[in-house]
């Protein structure tokens, strides 16, 4: 396998187009599109799918480009070690639910990083995602969100995949709403106040083993006939904080979040369905010092925001 190819196919990922990638790398679109078809050859697979809308990876496309990166990664690294007069850069890079007591430990992690050359890498996605991101995608770290209920499922996959976990956090979902909303009146908002009302759901649950369905059945309850369904945090808050029709289930939110968006948040004596926040990372993975300082910031955000 020719990792000149390799390089080739991973910008072309990025790209979505065998012209663009032709552009970026400064090579003649005949030859990329020969070399891609080499390396497809090589691996007897099909890396992309073409189509008048470009070039979309195929699953094990996006198996072989995960893996792909993971391996320029490292010879980049070599290099920076053996090259003379080149500083090897910091590294650190995790994957996490959409939590706003972790991104508060970011924040605080972000200004422990030197003045040395670094790339750091935070996502926010499901945990799914979070798991392939690990095993596929060259991320070392990765907090996973699951339902208490769930915790046998998650566990047996941790061990299958050879991953290692540790609790971070424990805790009941709240309710989060605007001021501005009727609920914000209320002396304490019960499962039926919640009907009229329009909910900001999560649009990627996962459970391994179980299909979508199953899931969203019991993540998503039947009492409430109206949803909007969305990935991005900020725009979670935007909506909640716009429109007072409309409720979220989140982990606890900081003080800052609440001020910064209009929001407050309830406990709802009626929701006693306890979450977990688990770390997550290969069994043969050594914890750098970001890491730890990462994880110390995370606990300690946890210890401020979630009384559990």
């Amino acid at each position: 396998m020719n990792i000149l190819h390799m390089k080739y196919a991973v910008v072309v990922a990025d790209a979505g187009s065998i012209n663009k990638a032709a552009e970026r790398l400064l090579v003649a679109q005949p030859n990329l599109s020969r070399a891609i078809k080499e390396l497809e050859a090589d691996l007897d697979i099909t890396i992309f799918d073409r189509s008048a809308k470009g070039m979309e990876l195929t699953p094990q496309g996006e198996e072989f480009i995960g893996y792909a990166r993971q391996i320029l990664d490292q010879i980049k690294t070599v290099e920076n070690i053996y090259k003379e007069g080149s500083a090897v850069k910091q590294r650190f890079s995790v994957s996490v639910p959409r939590a706003t007591y972790i991104s508060e430990a970011f924040a605080q992690f972000s200004k422990s990083i030197s003045s040395e050359s670094a790339e750091i890498f935070y996502k926010e996605t499901n945990s799914s995602r979070a798991i392939k991101n690990i095993l596929t995608a060259g991320y070392n770290l990765g907090i996973i969100r699951y339902a208490a209920s769930y915790d046998r499922y998650f566990k047996d996959m941790f061990e299958e995949k050879g991953l290692l976990y540790e609790l971070i956090a424990e805790f009941h979902y709240v309710i989060a709403v605007s001021k501005d909303s009727p609920l914000a009146k209320l002396p304490q908002i019960h499962f039926s106040d919640l009907t009229p009302y329009i909910e900001i759901a999560h649009a990627d649950p996962f459970v391994p083993n179980l299909t979508l369905a199953e899931v969203k059945k019991e993540e998503l309850p039947d009492n409430i006939g109206r949803r909007i369904y969305l990935f991005e945090r900020a725009s979670q808050f935007d909506l909640l904080a716009e429109n007072p029709q409309t409720f979220m289930w989140v982990s606890p939110l900081t003080d800052k979040i609440l001020e910064r968006y209009g929001l407050v948040q309830f406990e709802c004596p009626d929701n006693r369905r306890m979450y977990k926040d688990m770390l997550i990372h290969k069994c043969d993975y050594k914890l750098s010092a970001l890491d730890k300082q990462f994880i110390t910031e995370v606990c300690n955000s946890k210890r401020k925001y979630i009384k559990m």
